[in-house]
């Protein structure tokens, strides 16, 4: 036994010492010829200076072991098993990246808050629990530790101003609490070919009254799947709408990304509304939640969150195909691909790169795809100022739980992988932008026209109306899960959209009130409203000069408007 103690820690001390050996400029200037080259916002000389800078700052944590974790995208698949190996080349910390399913890594935080056991050093977690990590103060604010703790391992070459979601990760009072790794919107996708097909033009505007294009309002949305559901093209029966209805939790998404405000439901404002949010929770002037149903003051069960799920279900059944009501996230995300689509108003852009493939149905010869994506439609409560989308911004995240010296090595890896040196490579793998600079590199400019419009909405200025779950909600774990139950029902005809949504803001206000009740979240933590009638808030929104929650409108159906798409684009480039 002793003897085995003796050769592991013998081979232990090799380890060690070869990785200081092997760790330095020479691997980083590899790493530069062989994995990034001229990929990248920098210049060669910058690249190496930013290496060099990474060499040094890891010396202090050479031989250290640390653990990461990421949902399973392409982009974090990449991470792990490209980027991982070469910084542990690099600096000599080995890093284990484990990448795993969204909901897990959500499990895992949470057991890492509730018990204190340092699970991983370092997490990619949404940043739509930014109110959890501002009310629960399990993680450490990042503007503080990288002036303070974490200064002397922070990149001088970082340049925060450069992600375009750090108004996301930012909690009201003023601190960055996450890093943007990868963020993705969900868009309007339509097939391009068929809209702009003669006769289709012809049929639909003899049919309608106007001319077929990209739907600006639900309305023409609900027209246009409409007119090419049961039509023929490219020899086959298509539908005009996919979406998916199994109650399973990725329904849950379905809706806290954002559906209710593509509706109308909430306040105006951005990133989100206030001080109603598009999950229909209200907080008052120092940010604590004071209710989510409309007898509180919030918009949960109102007018425009009941109106978006009649219309998803009306939809689902009428314009999609037979199947897809059964179908989860996952399994409805590749119909589109196989050619009988002719839009989804609600398609994930992190679908693109497999959506691009060559050979596919929706692909041309020549690898330029049939199809392109667009700002999303609203609905008929929808007003300018309003979020209209969701993005998607999985973001680094250190707990306070983890050691410091853990959390440092961890806070190197996470700045490495999302530098300007590897920035560009990374993005053109999984189409994840998190910096201005690399949306605006030349080389996706030269693969723009592969990419269905992605580029040109991504440098366009409606990009900012897209953005995550906000602050209003206190604990998002908790929360989003009550979603998928509470809309399964109505999904499944157990209850009708009212009845559903009346459940969901019953539910979301019972946590509120044991959160308030336990006082965990101190003064920042819900304060329940007294309750009162629609008619009361609805008074009570005006005089405050603000919007949520809205009557019922008389007449739900606006007048339809479309806009052809070469017109969209070439009015952002004005």
């Amino acid at each position: 036994m002793r003897r085995h103690l003796l050769a592991s820690t013998t081979a232990l001390v090799v380890i060690m010492i070869t990785g200081n050996a092997w760790a330095g400029m020479d691997e980083a200037k590899q790493f530069l010829d062989q994995e990034i080259g001229d990929v990248s916002t920098l210049s060669r000389a910058d690249q190496e200076k930013e290496m060099q800078w990474f060499v040094d700052a890891a010396k202090p944590f050479q031989g250290m072991e640390i653990k990461v974790v990421s949902e399973s995208l392409t982009t974090h698949a990449y991470e792990s098993k490209t980027l991982a190996p070469w910084f542990t080349k690099i600096t000599g910390i080995k890093v284990v990246h484990d990448v795993i399913q969204e909901g897990d890594v959500v499990e895992k935080i949470q057991t890492q808050m509730q018990t204190g056991q340092n699970l991983y050093d370092g997490w990619v977690n949404d940043s739509d629990l930014i109110g959890t990590h501002w009310r629960y103060k399990q993680v450490r604010n990042l503007t503080d530790w990288m002036a303070g703790e974490g200064k002397d391992v922070t990149n001088p070459m970082l340049d925060l101003k450069d992600f375009i979601g750090t108004s996301f990760t930012t909690a009201p009072d003023g601190k960055l609490y996450q890093l943007p790794d990868q963020q993705f919107a969900n868009l309007y996708w339509f097939r391009y070919d068929w809209f702009n097909d003669p006769k289709n033009k012809a049929d639909f505007k003899a049919k309608y009254g106007y001319d077929l294009g990209v739907p600006v309002n639900w309305s023409a949305y609900e027209d246009i799947a409409q007119f090419f559901t049961g039509r023929e093209e490219d020899g086959k029966k298509v539908y005009g709408h996919m979406d998916y209805g199994k109650k399973d939790p990725s329904l849950g998404w379905r809706f806290t990304d954002a559906w209710l405000s593509m509706a109308g439901n909430g306040d105006k404002g951005l990133p989100n509304g206030k001080p109603v949010d598009e999950w229909g929770i209200r907080v008052d002037d120092h940010d604590r939640p004071t209710g989510s149903c409309v007898a509180r003051g919030g918009d949960t069960n109102g007018p425009a969150a009941v109106y978006s799920i009649r219309k998803y279900l009306e939809w689902l059944k009428a314009y999609a195909p037979p199947e897809a009501a059964g179908m989860t996230f996952s399994e409805s995300g590749p119909v589109p691909s196989q050619g009988n689509i002719a839009q989804q108003i609600f398609w994930y852009t992190a679908f693109t790169a497999d959506m691009a493939k060559p050979g596919l149905p929706v692909v041309n010869e020549d690898g330029t795809p049939k199809w392109r994506v667009a700002p999303s439609p609203h609905g008929s409560y929808w007003q300018k100022g309003m979020k209209l989308g969701y993005q998607d911004v999985g973001s680094w995240t250190l707990l306070k739980s983890t050691p410091t010296d853990r959390a440092k090595a961890a806070w190197l890896y996470a700045q490495f992988v999302t530098s300007k040196t590897v920035d560009v490579k990374k993005s053109q793998i999984g189409l994840t932008f998190i910096r201005d600079s690399t949306i605006h590199d030349k080389s996706f400019t030269e693969r723009a026209p592969k990419l269905g419009g992605l580029i040109e909405f991504y440098r366009s200025p409606a990009r900012v109306q897209w953005t995550p779950t906000g602050t209003n909600v206190p604990d998002y774990p908790k929360l989003a899960q009550l979603w998928w139950q509470n809309i399964g029902d109505a999904a499944s005809g157990a209850k009708t959209p009212q009845e559903a949504m009346d459940a969901l803001c019953a539910a979301q206000e019972s946590v509120m009130a044991r959160l308030e009740k336990a006082g965990v979240q101190g003064d920042i933590g819900p304060k329940l409203n007294e309750e009162h009638d629609l008619a009361y808030w609805n008074n009570y929104a005006k005089e405050h000069g603000t919007l949520a929650p809205q009557l019922k409108l008389a007449n739900e159906k606006e007048k339809p408007e479309t806009i052809g798409y070469d017109e969209l684009v070439k009015s952002w480039n004005e």
